[in-house]
């Protein structure tokens, strides 16, 4: 089937379902749902609805079940809405989207706070050694300088042989 077909479908049934939570479905255990997506497989026989619910893992559970037990009216309506001549069978999967962020933002809460201790540590502390330690080219040259000074005066201290190629004595 066409991919572009599935998404506008699961886009249709994400609207129909949540619409139907929150106006025609009346069960007590339904906590404050929120539909965050829909997905439908491409030959549209099965479709699956991701939802979160704000609150404890307790009320989740109700919720998943009265969702499960919801799922036939739901499916119903989802087929006269969209028209489909085979209604795809509705899966309803929990989202661990927003409790993935909120793991996120607590992990980067403490790296934060990691950082801000060792900046504290950090701030009256010394160099080991240099407080520069790499090479720059003014250091490289004063270094070039003095080993050519070194090299001219080694050089008047005794005789040398003279060299061929690739600096190898001549023999």
């Amino acid at each position: 089937m066409d991919a572009a077909r599935a998404r506008k479908l699961a886009d249709r049934i994400q609207q129909v379902v949540a619409e139907m939570l929150e106006r025609r479905i009346k069960d007590p255990r339904l906590g404050f749902v929120t539909v965050t997506d829909a997905r439908v497989t491409p030959d549209l026989s099965d479709a699956t609805v991701y939802y979160t619910v704000f609150g404890s893992e307790a009320e989740r559970a109700d919720t998943a079940a009265a969702l499960e037990s919801a799922k036939g009216i739901i499916r119903s309506e989802v087929g006269r809405q969209t028209g489909l001549r085979h209604t795809p069978g509705l899966t309803f999967v929990h989202d661990p989207l927003p409790d993935n962020a909120r793991h996120m933002n607590d992990l980067f809460a403490l790296a934060r706070a990691k950082d801000e201790e060792i900046a504290r540590q950090a701030e009256g502390a010394q160099f080991a050694g240099e407080a520069d330690p790499y090479r720059f080219e003014e250091d490289l040259a004063a270094e070039a300088a003095g080993v050519a000074e070194a090299a001219g005066e080694a050089e008047g201290a005794g005789e040398e042989e003279p060299t061929g190629q690739a600096g190898r004595p001549v023999r």
